[in-house]
């Protein structure tokens, strides 16, 4: 095929992947700008051009075939090419410009970011940061996001992952708790509490906990189940009974004795621990704003992590 011929199909490549993406021609062409019988005119081009089918087409959905996946992937990279070619010019203005979308955990986003973000955007004004705060999993690509933030064990597979933070969740009460209902001295004494838990699921009444060798898994009970981890926080200091909490929602409350930890040397294994990954594509360019942001979090979340560690010992 002549490179005449390729170019020519450019246009159909990006249509290809807009459609897969959208999930519908209908859906495809509204965000295109273009009509249903136009942008399915391209996809049949672009068959014809390689003598495959791509979509297996119903009245109700589509469907990739094994060729269209293959060819999916690599029209991807082709725009995404094609994205780094017109940030080009970033690498070569004075200081960072440009909006960089982050996307980032609720809890995270609050207490561990919000002490970053203005004086971030007061010392590099020619970047507008769109943050993301959402606790549903975040792909940088399908979502066309250029950063983030996800809590887990290890990076997901084709995403690289700056390690930020190491997450921990605690149990905590308030003073006053304790002192009405008792501490606990082993994970079978939490039979015996109100416990708050985040409710998400059927298994969140089930705390995990392990020290060392010793495994105990402890069904608790209480009056209170809610996913918001500040709500928690706040239930726990209002004496309602032993709350989980991530280490980053608990550090001013802890440090400032409204609460107490419980079970200290046990640790709650949960979704919610961890590391703390940046992640963004392993083939992507990292334009001076990106590169920008990168460094402001990595410096921050780092340098709150060993002031806590100092602060604790």
């Amino acid at each position: 095929m002549s490179t005449n011929q390729l170019i020519a199909l450019l246009p159909d490549m990006a249509v290809f992947v807009r459609v897969v993406e959208c999930g519908s021609f209908s859906a495809a062409a509204k965000e295109l700008g273009l009509s249903a019988s136009a942008v399915s005119r391209q996809i049949a081009r672009l068959e014809r051009a390689l003598s495959v089918r791509l979509l297996e087409r119903s009245t109700r959905s589509l469907r990739l075939s094994d060729a269209g996946q293959a060819a999916l992937t690599r029209c991807q990279s082709m725009l995404a090419a094609a994205q780094e070619a017109m940030q080009v010019s970033e690498q070569y203005i004075a200081s960072p410009q440009g909006r960089v979308r982050l996307a980032v955990p609720r809890g995270f986003a609050r207490a561990v970011l919000q002490s970053l973000i203005t004086p971030f955007l007061q010392q590099n004004t020619g970047i507008e940061l769109q943050l993301v705060v959402t606790d549903r999993l975040i792909d940088p690509l399908e979502d066309e996001i250029d950063l983030v933030i996800r809590i887990g064990d290890q990076p997901p597979p084709g995403l690289i992952g700056l390690p930020l933070m190491q997450i921990e969740q605690v149990l905590a009460a308030s003073p006053a708790y304790l002192a009405q209902h008792g501490v606990p001295q082993s994970p079978q004494d939490l039979l015996e509490h109100a416990c708050i838990c985040l409710g998400e699921s059927p298994i969140d009444h089930r705390w995990r906990l392990s020290r060392g060798k010793e495994e105990a898994t402890v069904s608790i009970a209480g009056p209170l189940r809610v996913n918001h981890s500040e709500m928690r926080l706040q239930a726990s200091l209002d004496g309602i009974g032993i709350a989980s909490l991530p280490d980053f929602t608990a550090r001013s409350a802890l440090a400032a004795g409204r609460l107490q930890r419980v079970l200290s040397d046990w640790r709650l294994g949960t979704s919610y621990a961890g590391t703390a990954y940046l992640l963004y594509p392993a083939h992507r360019y990292l334009p001076p704003k990106l590169r920008c942001v990168i460094d402001a979090l990595v410096a921050h979340c780092r340098g709150q992590q060993l002031h806590d560690q100092y602060a604790c010992e």
